[in-house]
C-alpha cells in the first residue's frame, strides 16, 4: 500500500499531489496510470484513490472512497527535553508516532543540553512514520517550550512527571487509569532540577517512575508511550 500525505485535501473527487509527493509516486515508486494509492490528511481520514495523470510534478488522482481511522483511545501528550544527540530525539518521535501519540512538546529545562530545535525536521520525521505505520493521524509537534510555561498550561486529563530522585514514586503502569488523557513530562539527561519538580507537583503533576533501571531520555519517552497504549488497548 502506497500512502501519501495530503493535509489540504477536502471532500473532492479529483486531487493533485504536491510536487514532492508527485515525484515520490512517479519517479521513486514508478507508479502508473490506474495504480491505486491511499491519501491521508493527518487528521484521521483515509482517501482511496486511482492515478489518472502521471505528471511527476502534478500527479492527478481520482478519489473512489473515504474512510475514517478507527481510534477510540484517550489522548497522550509527551513533553520531553530534546537530547544533545538530535538523532535520538528524532528516533523517539518516529517510534512514538508508529506506536500512537497525539502530541509532542520539546521542553527547555534547567539541565537541558539542547536549547534549539528544528521543528520542521521533527514534523517530517513524524509524517514519514505516520505513512510507514499506515496511520492517518499525525501527532502535533510543538515548538520548543520553556518548562515553566508548559507546567502552567492547562490540560484536560492527568498530569505526570517522571524523574530519578528517590521519592518512592509509583510506576506509570500502576497509576495510569484506562481511558484517561495523559500528559507526561520527561526530563533531560541530567534530569529535572529539584525546583522544576517542586513546581510541577504544585501544579498538580504526579511523580512517576518507569522502573528501577536508569533510562535514557528518549527510552523513557518510548516506555511511557508503549505503557499508555498497552493499558488503553
Amino acid at each position: 500500500m502506497s500512502i501519501f500525505y495530503t493535509p489540504d485535501i477536502k471532500n473532492e473527487k479529483n486531487y493533485t499531489l504536491n510536487e514532492s509527493e508527485s515525484k515520490h509516486a512517479i519517479r521513486v515508486l514508478r507508479l502508473k496510470e490506474n495504480d491505486t494509492i491511499v491519501l491521508v490528511d493527518g487528521k484521521g481520514m483515509f482517501f482511496d484513490a486511482t492515478i489518472i495523470n502521471t505528471n511527476p510534478k502534478k500527479c492527478e488522482v481520482v478519489i473512489s472512497n473515504t474512510r475514517e481511522e478507527n481510534i477510540s483511545k484517550p489522548k497522550l501528550h509527551i513533553a520531553i527535553a530534546p537530547t544533545k544527540n538530535n538523532d535520538r530525539t528524532e528516533w523517539f518521535i518516529e517510534k512514538c508516532t508508529e506506536i500512537g501519540i497525539n502530541e509532542i512538546t520539546p521542553i527547555l529545562c534547567k539541565h537541558s543540553e539542547r536549547k534549539k530545535i528544528k521543528q520542521e525536521r521533527y514534523s517530517k520525521t513524524a509524517i514519514s512514520a505516520m505513512k510507514q505505520s499506515l496511520k492517518a493521524t499525525l501527532p502535533l509537534i510543538n515548538d520548543l517550550t520553556n518548562f515553566n510555561t508548559l507546567v502552567n498550561t492547562s490540560f484536560d486529563g492527568k498530569k505526570y512527571i517522571a524523574h530519578c530522585y528517590n521519592e518512592k514514586q509509583k510506576h506509570f503502569k500502576a497509576i495510569h487509569q484506562l481511558g484517561e488523557n495523559s500528559l507526561v513530562l520527561i526530563g533531560p539527561e541530567g534530569d529535572f532540577s529539584q525546583e522544576e519538580i517542586k513546581l510541577a507537583l504544585e501544579k498538580g503533576f504526579k511523580p512517576i517512575t518507569f522502573g528501577e533501571s536508569r533510562l535514557r531520555t528518549e527510552t523513557a519517552g518510548i516506555v511511557a508511550c508503549t505503557t499508555f497504549n498497552l493499558i488503553n488497548e
